[in-house]
């Protein structure tokens, strides 16, 4: 008897391999537990033009580690955190960390949008926006 291998799943879905766009729905179905409050799409959209201000502006710190630091030093800005991160242990002591802080903070469906939006090739789990006058209405 010979056993038949399963097609790895960038295999399976070369249209969805080769644009690399997913919709937001698409994206809900890799969520952790703990991702609330998620930001609707709309938000989602309006969080990364944002971002992307942010980033152009120098107003922007990425990464767990960075984030914690400065937030511990008090700085204020928005965090936005990826919600599709696989090891929740990570981040899972950052949302408490903004509560003690009065911070504001939110879950996006991925860390993949969320790193590219950031400018970076790499996947990000958490992003600290701190406030500028550019982008302080959206």
């Amino acid at each position: 008897m010979t056993k038949i291998k399963a097609e790895p799943d960038w295999q399976q879905a070369p249209e969805e391999a080769c644009c690399g766009e997913r919709t937001y729905q698409e994206l809900l179905v890799n969520l952790n537990p703990i991702a609330q409050p998620l930001a609707s799409r709309r938000l989602t959209g309006k969080l990364y033009k944002c971002i992307k201000i942010a980033v152009k502006q120098k107003q922007i710190r990425r990464g767990v580690k960075e984030v914690q630091k400065f937030a511990n030093k008090g700085e204020k800005g928005i965090m936005v955190w990826a919600g599709d991160t696989l090891h929740i242990d990570v981040y899972c002591h950052l949302p408490v960390m903004c509560e003690d802080r009065n911070l504001p903070c939110i879950y996006i469906p991925s860390k993949t949008d969320l790193g590219a939006a950031a400018g970076s090739k790499c996947p990000t789990c958490v992003i600290m926006v701190m406030p500028h006058e550019k982008y302080q209405e959206a």
